[in-house]
């Protein structure tokens, strides 16, 4: 990270990077989503989100450990860390999303922000994919920045959204784009107002000895199409005697 991206993500609780995968790779992986006839989203969450792409094609591995995103990820969680989960977004024009979540006030062990000796320390973390538009009407993503380092508990009249909307950031981006947070940052997601789909990929990942989700091993079918770095990232949660993620 450059100095002007550690100071931000400190600040705001996440970080844009712009123009992390090239409109081809984004064409690329949209083609693979098209071809799974998803079922049309609805209001209802679930229907929303979509899993099981690392099989569907490379591209989708390659997000696993991209360059650009791991250099970020290893200062915000360390040189071993490992992917939690990851599921993709779909949502059509007027469904609802998810009121406002995540906070620094009570400590979440499992979801943190902390820094000590010049350098933070950070509990699950989004690395958000886009592979369309988000314009600044359209809704998506939001967030209250700086939350992550809240002392005080988050207001439920905030929480809906029925209070201090002002407060709340919509982070526009554009296709091939990656939004990168702390889940100690209070986030939802507004309305999706866009006459296109949102659609996005979302990778969590985790300190290597912590787990948030109850799967710990990808499906062995997985196993021979990942590189050495890959599955690295996808072991079971420990630490003693791990490898960092960029061993050898």
């Amino acid at each position: 990270m450059t100095d002007h991206d550690r100071y931000f993500l400190d600040l705001n609780g996440y970080l844009l990077l712009e123009g992390v995968l090239t409109p081809a790779e984004v064409d690329r992986l949209n083609e693979e989503v098209d071809a799974q006839n998803l079922p049309e989203p609805t209001d209802d969450i679930w229907s929303q989100r979509f899993g099981g792409f690392f099989m569907w094609n490379r591209v989708f591995r390659d997000l696993i450990d991209n360059e650009r995103v791991l250099g970020v990820l290893i200062e915000m969680l360390g040189e071993k860390l490992r992917l939690d989960h990851a599921y993709g977004i779909v949502m059509g024009q007027g469904n609802v999303g998810l009121d406002l979540h995540g906070q620094g006030m009570p400590y979440d062990p499992a979801q943190y922000y902390i820094h000590r000796s010049g350098r933070m320390y950070n509990g699950l973390t989004v690395v958000s994919w886009a592979l369309a538009d988000v314009g600044p009407e359209d809704g998506g993503f939001c967030c209250i920045p700086g939350s992550h380092k809240s002392n005080y508990p988050l207001p439920g009249d905030v929480r809906s959204f029925d209070g201090h909307r002002d407060w709340v950031r919509q982070v526009p981006h554009k296709a091939g784009d990656v939004v990168i947070f702390t889940e100690a940052l209070t986030h939802g997601t507004l309305p999706w107002q866009g006459s296109h789909d949102r659609r996005s990929l979302l990778l969590k990942y985790a300190p290597a000895h912590l787990a948030w989700g109850k799967m710990h091993a990808p499906p062995e079918a997985l196993e021979p199409l990942l590189t050495d770095r890959q599955r690295r990232l996808l072991e079971p949660p420990y630490i003693y005697q791990r490898e960092p993620v960029l061993a050898d």
